[in-house]
């Protein structure tokens, strides 16, 4: 291998090392967070978006007897 020997103790501290890293675990940690906020915003425009040509309509025949400007 090139004069590289690979001992178990070598293997078992790089694996060792590996596992103790959590600079990752936050970076997950934010996108689960910011998804769970994207898909409850979804949900929501979903929800409200259903009403919104109901209340437009209500609002234009409410408003069409009104006179502006005169």
């Amino acid at each position: 291998m090139n004069g590289v020997k690979i001992s178990r103790r070598w293997i078992a501290q790089r694996l060792h090392a590996f596992r103790s890293e959590s600079d990752g675990a936050v970076t997950v940690d934010w996108i689960v967070l910011t998804a769970t906020i994207v898909l409850m915003g979804l949900a929501a425009a979903y929800y409200v978006g259903g009403a919104v040509p109901e209340l437009a309509t209500s609002l234009k025949n409410y408003m069409t007897g009104y006179d502006v400007g005169g």
